[in-house]
C-alpha cells in the first residue's frame, strides 16, 4: 500500500523542483531571454506568437490617456467600500493619478469613472496605430490576452511615456523593501502585473512591462506575484540590463566654475579668447598666477571675465563625481553619486530653465571637461536617484552626521557592502527616492529618538548584563502611520506613533530592544522583550 504512494511521491518531488526553478523571460530589443536567479541561461529571437495575461498593465495605458489629453479628473477616495481599496488608501484617505499608478490602484483608472466613452477612446488609439486589443475599452481587462512583441511596439511610442518612465520608478523603489533598487539602481521603470497561471487557476504568475531608463521597451513574466518577480530576480535582471545615458538627463545645470578664483585670461593656443561659447582646448590663467588646461565641446562660455558651464544634471553628477572622487570603487562611487545629486536638488538655486549652484570647496566641485566613461556610467545607473529625509553632505576623510566620508565609503565598498547599505550608514534617516517625488520613507520623531537617546545612559548598567545586548551605534526613530509598532532590522529604524503616553513609551522601549537584541534568540522572544521593557520603564 504504502510502495505506490512512496514511488508517487519520489516523482512529484523532481517535477516540483523544476515548478519552483521554471525560468523568468524577459521580452527586450527584440529577443526572448529566460533567467534564473542569478543570471541569463538562453536566449533565442522574440517569438511573434508569445502572449502573456494584459494583468494590470491595462492601468498604464488610462494613464498615457489622462495625461496626454490635459485630464482633470478627481482623486480617488477611500470610503472603505470595496476590498480593492487596500490598493489604493485607507478608508477617509484619497490617492492621486501618480501613486495610483505605482500602487496599482485599479478603481481609480476605471474608465466610468473617469468619465472615458467608448468611441472616444477608439479613435484615439487608432491614429496611434495600436493593435486592436487596445483599441476595444470594454475588453481592456487584466485577463485580455495580448501578443508580447505588440505589446512592446506599442509602448515604444506610447504617449505620455517620458512622465510614465520618471513615475514608475516609485516601483523599484518600493519593491522587496528597497533591495530592488540596491540590485539595479535606476536603470527599470516599469508597471508590475500579477495574474492567474495558465494551467493553474490555484497558483500566480506574475512579471512587469515599461522601459529601462533609456527609453527601450522591455517585458518580464514569470512564476508567482510580480513583487516575487522582482525579489527573486533582481540580481539576474541587473546581470542582462545594460547600463545606458538616460534619454532625459536632467534639467539643465548652469555652473559658475573656479567661482572663488578670479580670471586673469582665457587663451587658445597663444591667443587671448573673447567672450562667447568655447569649443576645443584652452588654457585658463588666474589671477594668483596658477593656470589649468580645460576641454569644452561647446558647454563652456566665457562671460565677462567668469567661466560658466551649462550641463545636463547627469553630466553635472558625473563631473563633480570626477572631480571630488572617482569611479572606483563601483558601489562607494554610486553612494557618493546619490549624494552629489542630493546636495544638488537641495542646494542649488533656480536661473531661467536651469539649476544654479557654483563650483567651490563650499559648495560641489566640477571638472572643467567632459566626464570620463567611468563616471558617467555611476551617474547613468543613479540616474534620477536622491536621498530624502535628511540634509546631505559629504567629505574625503571625515565622516560624521548625516556626512558620508568618502575614505570609509571606499573601505566599506571594498568590505563587500553595496551603495545603499552605504548610504544609509552615512544618512541612518534618509531614504532612496526619485528626482522630482523625494518622499522619506522615515518621518524622523525628533523627540522620541531624543528621549531614547537620553534612556539608553539610563538603562546602559541593567542593560550590559543581558546576555546578547548589542547598543546600536546609529538608528532612526519614524513616524508610524498605521499599524502595530514595528523595527525594520535592515534600516535599523523604528516605527512608532510618538513618545507623550507611557504606551508609547512601551512601544519605543520593547522595538528598541527588538532591535539591540537582534543578533542573540532573545531579540525573538516577544515575552522576554516586553518584560523587561516594562522593567526598565516600571521598575
Amino acid at each position: 500500500m504504502w510502495r505506490p504512494l512512496l514511488g508517487w511521491l519520489l516523482c512529484l518531488i523532481p517535477a516540483l523542483a523544476m515548478a519552483q526553478d521554471e525560468p523568468l523571460r524577459v521580452a527586450f530589443k527584440g529577443e526572448l531571454l529566460s533567467l534564473n536567479r542569478a543570471q541569463a541561461i538562453s536566449r533565442e529571437p522574440l517569438p511573434a506568437d508569445l502572449q502573456a495575461p494584459l494583468g494590470s498593465v491595462w492601468k498604464l495605458f488610462v494613464y498615457a490617456w489622462l495625461v496626454d489629453t490635459g485630464a482633470r479628473e478627481p482623486a480617488y477616495e477611500c470610503r472603505g467600500q470595496s476590498k480593492e481599496e487596500v490598493y489604493c488608501c485607507t478608508p477617509g484617505g484619497k490617492i492621486e493619478r501618480d501613486q495610483a499608478l505605482v500602487k496599482s490602484c485599479g478603481l481609480y483608472f476605471e474608465p466610468a469613472r473617469l468619465g472615458i466613452k467608448d468611441a472616444d477612446w477608439r479613435v484615439y488609439w487608432q491614429a496611434r496605430q495600436a493593435p486592436e486589443w487596445l483599441l476595444d475599452l470594454p475588453s481592456l481587462q487584466p485577463a485580455t490576452r495580448v501578443s508580447v512583441a505588440a505589446l512592446l511596439k506599442v509602448l515604444a511610442v506610447m504617449p505620455a511615456q517620458d512622465q510614465a518612465r520618471r513615475v514608475l520608478l516609485d516601483v523599484v523603489l518600493n519593491a522587496a523593501d528597497g533591495n530592488v533598487a540596491g540590485e539595479l539602481g535606476s536603470r527599470l521603470r516599469v508597471k508590475t502585473w500579477s495574474w492567474l497561471r495558465d494551467q493553474d487557476a490555484a497558483s500566480r504568475q506574475g512579471g512587469f512591462a515599461g522601459w529601462t531608463a533609456d527609453a527601450e521597451p522591455i517585458w518580464a513574466g514569470g512564476r508567482g506575484t510580480s513583487q516575487r518577480v522582482l525579489r527573486d530576480y533582481a540580481q539576474a535582471l541587473a546581470s542582462v540590463i545594460p547600463v545606458e545615458w538616460p534619454v532625459d538627463a536632467g534639467r539643465c545645470v548652469e555652473v559658475g566654475l573656479f567661482s572663488r578664483y578670479p580670471l586673469r585670461r582665457v587663451l587658445s593656443g597663444e591667443s587671448v579668447v573673447s567672450a562667447g561659447p568655447l569649443r576645443g582646448d584652452y588654457r585658463v590663467e588666474f589671477m594668483n598666477g596658477n593656470a589649468l588646461d580645460i576641454h569644452s565641446d561647446g558647454e563652456l562660455f566665457l562671460l565677462n571675465d567668469t567661466l560658466v558651464a551649462r550641463v545636463d544634471r547627469e553630466e553635472y553628477v558625473a563631473r563633480v563625481l570626477q572631480r571630488e572622487a572617482s569611479a572606483e570603487p563601483v558601489e562607494a562611487a554610486k553612494a557618493l553619486a546619490v549624494a552629489i545629486r542630493t546636495y544638488l536638488l537641495q542646494n542649488a538655486t533656480r536661473h531661467g530653465d536651469c539649476l544654479s549652484i557654483d563650483d567651490s570647496s563650499s559648495r560641489q566641485r566640477v571638472a572643467p571637461r567632459p566626464a570620463s566613461a567611468g563616471t558617467r556610467n555611476i551617474a547613468a545607473w543613479t540616474s534620477d536617484l536622491v536621498l530624502a529625509g535628511s540634509a546631505v553632505t559629504y567629505h574625503s576623510d571625515q565622516p560624521g552626521p548625516d556626512r558620508l566620508s568618502w575614505q570609509q565609503a571606499v573601505e566599506q565598498a571594498n568590505a563587500g557592502q553595496r551603495y545603499d547599505a552605504i548610504l544609509l550608514h552615512a544618512y541612518p534617516r534618509a531614504s532612496l527616492s526619485r528626482w522630482d517625488n523625494p518622499v522619506a520613507s522615515c518621518e524622523v520623531l525628533p523627540a522620541a529618538q531624543d528621549w531614547l537617546q537620553k534612556q539608553r545612559h539610563t538603562w546602559r548598567p541593567r542593560l550590559d548584563s543581558e546576555t546578547g545586548y548589542n547598543e546600536i551605534s546609529s538608528f532612526a526613530v519614524c513616524r508610524l502611520t498605521f499599524g502595530r509598532p514595528y523595527v525594520d532590522r535592515e534600516r535599523q529604524r523604528i516605527y512608532v506613533r510618538g513618545v507623550l503616553s507611557l504606551q508609547d513609551r512601551l512601544d519605543l522601549t520593547h522595538e528598541y530592544l527588538h532591535l539591540a537584541f537582534e543578533a542573540h534568540p532573545n531579540g525573538q522572544d516577544e515575552t522576554y522583550i516586553e518584560g523587561l521593557a516594562r522593567h526598565l520603564l516600571l521598575e
